[in-house]
């Protein structure tokens, strides 16, 4: 198994850059096998969904789809993935961002009892 980092999955995905996109289909396409996937960690999740965000204008919608295909991908193994699943589902369902959701789902797997923060829109316990 071999990790994968944002860059690698952002140029598959927008296919923007023609040398970089056509090396990141061909390893991903070719090298990463339901055998030996290869792995996409939690921060590399958050950070692929904050760059197709802010650098092309992801809607919540083409957020939820990305998600989806890195989790039902064969080439693509995800960290936590049922924590992920959690997460794209709060996502999809609430008003939340896609990291607050992570962060929720992933708190939640680990046994706490709540999450405090600051932010309103989170659905997460307000810190006052």
């Amino acid at each position: 198994m071999i990790g994968i980092d944002t860059n690698v999955l952002v140029r598959y995905i927008a296919q923007d850059d023609r040398a970089q996109s056509a090396a990141a289909t061909a390893f991903i396409e070719q090298q990463c096998t339901t055998e030996s996937p290869g792995f996409v960690g939690l921060v590399v999740v958050v950070e692929v969904v904050w760059v197709c965000q802010s650098a092309y204008g992801a809607t919540r919608t083409d957020i939820a789809e990305i998600v989806r295909r890195m989790l039902t991908s064969r080439q693509l193994l995800l960290q936590d993935a049922d924590v992920v699943w959690k997460a794209l589902r709060q996502f999809a369902a609430g008003r939340a961002d896609f990291a607050d959701c992570l962060i929720h789902q992933s708190a939640d797997s680990a046994g706490c009892s709540k999450i405090v923060t600051f932010d309103r829109r989170s659905g997460m316990t307000l810190l006052r």
